[in-house]
């Protein structure tokens, strides 16, 4: 599908994100509507400026948004970093450890690999969970999934993909799988992407989405921008916003979001991971970013979920006397693995 960059933003052109009670407003914009899983795409007429369209409808008290572009944020610019690099294999025996916990992933999918081809959890995934084979972010879901298993072991995941093999998705995706994530909420829910907007404003469809996840702890991603700006999903009230720190663990990754809406922050320079299994790669990687500070913070909190509720258990980590705070980083999460 086309992207179109808008204020420093991606958008899907001549697309509007709204809920019914929106349609009857935008009728004399619209071409088509598609609806599913609780929230309806209009496809705007030729010419007409979704942005503007945007603008309009809230300034009338309604819910809508461009259909925003959102991205896994690996570490793709500069340095030695940049991409996942084939490693030895890690040892890391999974063990007959379990966990009442279910951990929702939203990403690329997730392919076969020894830390989890026995669980009941994969042998319950279908085709179109698998994880991409071919792309810049291919793997991207396993490398995820690998740092969850080791961190909180024994949990398991629902895995729900909303990428593409280039680590590309759009709001419209991702509001209708945590839709359907309403049925089996999961304890712990981690995104690994995310986008700015248009306006700086939080997405509303997006926000209404994981607010309506009551009980379940979401953290996300600061994205890999390098400044303040707001991240979304990350920089909203209801979610654990995740900062990547370099691999002494004392700073800033140069890459990571920060700012006064980041809440946590752990490890993300040089994770070795579960990868796929091929070219020169043989099941296993190192990679940088953001998307993988956000999985060591998740585990953290699936881990201390076996023994109290999940949204119990994120705040005494997160507001615990004693823990380090880092400005704009928030509370350090210590690598464990």
């Amino acid at each position: 599908m086309e992207i179109q960059s808008v204020g420093a933003a991606f958008i899907r052109p001549g697309q509007v994100l709204t809920d019914r009670a929106a349609l009857s407003a935008a009728a004399r914009w619209t071409q088509a509507v598609s609806e599913a899983d609780g929230i309806c795409v209009i496809h705007l007429s030729p010419g007409v400026d979704p942005c503007e369209i945007t603008a309009d409808l809230r300034e009338q008290g309604l819910r809508a948004s461009p259909n925003h572009v959102l991205r896994g944020q690996p570490l793709f610019f500069g340095g030695p970093a940049s991409r996942p690099f084939p490693t030895p294999a890690i040892g890391f025996k999974p063990g007959k450890s379990r966990s009442n916990v279910v951990v929702g992933l939203l990403d690329t999918g997730v392919a076969k690999h020894p830390w989890w081809s026995s669980g009941d959890w994969y042998g319950r995934l279908g085709p179109e969970e698998a994880d991409a084979s071919e792309g810049a972010q291919a793997g991207h879901g396993t490398f995820i999934a690998g740092l969850l298993a080791r961190r909180a072991p024994g949990v398991a995941l629902s895995v729900h993909r909303v990428l593409d093999g280039d680590g590309i998705g759009d709001e419209a995706a991702v509001v209708r799988a945590l839709h359907r994530l309403r049925e089996r909420p999961p304890q712990v829910l981690n995104l690994s992407f995310g986008c700015n907007t248009f306006d700086d404003r939080p997405p509303p469809l997006l926000a209404d989405a994981i607010g309506a996840l009551s009980d379940t702890v979401t953290v996300a991603c600061a994205g890999n921008t390098g400044s303040d700006r707001p991240f979304w999903p990350a920089a909203l009230p209801s979610t654990v916003g995740v900062a990547a720190l370099d691999a002494s663990q004392e700073r800033r990754a140069p890459y990571s979001g920060y700012g006064t809406w980041v809440d946590a922050c752990a490890r993300g320079d040089w994770l070795a991971s579960s990868f796929l299994d091929g070219g020169d790669f043989a099941g296993y990687a190192a990679w940088s970013g953001t998307s993988f500070a956000t999985a060591l913070v998740a585990g953290a909190i699936a881990d201390a979920a076996r023994d109290e509720p999940a949204k119990e258990a994120a705040e005494r980590l997160l507001g615990s006397e004693g823990t380090r705070q880092i400005p704009d980083l928030g509370v350090l999460f210590p690598a464990s693995l």
